[in-house]
């Protein structure tokens, strides 16, 4: 995660910030898209911002540096989704490009970060950062899934991350490097056993400080861990996008949604 990507290709980021609105709800004093990251306000519950990510251009190319940054105050209760799947495509030149999301959660704050799937299209180079900062009393539901490759095409090369802290202290650190040129054997099929989706939910509660949940299978593919915190990590492999999103919405049944 390293490597810098080139001075070429769109630069892009969409900046949201929600606050309290003293009544009960929130509200949205900043919401500010460029380029393919277009935003709008949506349906929200009496005390939930709702806002989807809207690609209004094909992207992110080789070259191209995507980022979202969601501020939720103290006491906003913020829903973040997009309305439609982010397929990561390649350039002219073969660079990379870079798709990075930064979620800041105060005191007595949620988000709720729930975007439609990643698909690794043949050819493509993708470096996916998700960073959370997250204060004590903060809660937390973020969803990612990517898929390797469209129907009956080979993946791209995908590098994705996902750091999330709470209190200033770590809480998560997660790599994964999957398609040609991975190292370490993640080009091939043995280590996702031949799956071509994997996923993942993370929910910090500080309910959890006072009943923590207990690791668990979920199926043959999907497992439950507790981390270090008021916090589960949920890792789920499926055949398909649809199977993955059975088995992780079945995870937020189950663990609770901010």
């Amino acid at each position: 995660m390293t490597s810098a990507v080139p001075a070429t290709g769109l630069r892009a980021t969409a900046r949201i910030h929600a606050t309290a609105d003293g009544r009960g709800g929130t509200a949205l004093p900043l919401l500010a898209g460029q380029g393919p990251l277009a935003l709008r306000r949506t349906r929200g519950t009496a005390a939930e911002a709702g806002v989807m990510l809207v690609g209004a251009m094909s992207a992110p190319l080789g070259g191209d540096h995507l980022t979202v940054e969601a501020t939720a105050g103290p006491g906003a209760r913020l829903a973040l989704a997009s309305a439609a799947a982010t397929l990561a495509l390649p350039g002219r030149g073969g660079e990379p490009a870079r798709y990075d999301v930064r979620l800041t959660v105060e005191d007595g704050a949620s988000v709720r970060w729930l975007p439609e799937p990643l698909v690794s299209v043949r050819g493509s180079d993708l470096r996916v950062h998700t960073r959370v900062e997250l204060a004590p009393t903060a809660r937390l539901l973020l969803r990612e899934e990517q898929v390797l490759g469209r129907c009956g095409e080979d993946p791209g090369l995908l590098r994705s991350r996902l750091t999330a802290a709470r209190g200033g202290c770590p809480l998560l650190d997660q790599e994964l490097t999957c398609g040609p040129g991975a190292p370490g054997g993640w080009d091939g099929p043995a280590g996702l056993a031949g799956h071509r989706a994997l996923g993942q939910l993370l929910v910090v509660d500080p309910a959890f400080a006072q009943a923590p949940p207990e690791a668990a299978v979920l199926g043959e593919f999907a497992a439950v861990t507790p981390l270090a915190g008021p916090a589960v990590l949920v890792t789920a492999l499926a055949p398909d996008a649809l199977r993955l999103r059975e088995l992780l919405d079945a995870a937020v049944r189950t663990y609770g949604t901010p």
